[in-house]
């Protein structure tokens, strides 16, 4: 596995985390990719335009985010990441606590030496 690269995609899992703790919508928007797709863990099909106003409006609010589990394969210009997370916050009004495995794929962003998101999924680990 190419080191650098994958030390990249720990220190953009890193920026996700502390946006998604934050609901930093600027660093949001600049590690999701324009044409994201996410499954979140009700089964919706969302894209960057939902997921960033679920931040902006309050659905989402995210208290606690521990990683664990992490594992990353790397493909040229492209990491998919599996990670199993220790989530406390709400969607909805509702309590959305628990453990979660989130999947991303990341993507080289060309113009930048940056990564972003291109897909993602989330489901609650039973």
């Amino acid at each position: 596995m190419n080191e650098a690269m994958e030390t990249q995609i720990l220190a953009a899992e890193e920026q996700l985390r502390i946006a998604m703790l934050n609901s930093d919508l600027r660093a949001l928007d600049e590690l999701l990719a324009p044409e994201m797709i996410f499954t979140n863990h009700l089964g919706q099909l969302l894209g960057k335009k939902d997921d960033l106003g679920a931040y902006q409006s309050g659905l989402l609010q995210v208290k606690e985010l521990t990683p664990s589990e992490r594992q990353i394969q790397i493909h040229e210009k492209t990491a998919v990441v599996s990670v199993r997370m220790r989530l406390s916050g709400t969607y909805d009004g509702c309590p959305a606590n628990g453990d979660f495995r989130f999947t991303r794929v990341w993507t080289a962003a060309s113009a930048r030496n940056s990564w972003h998101i291109v897909a993602a999924h989330a489901t609650r680990v039973i």
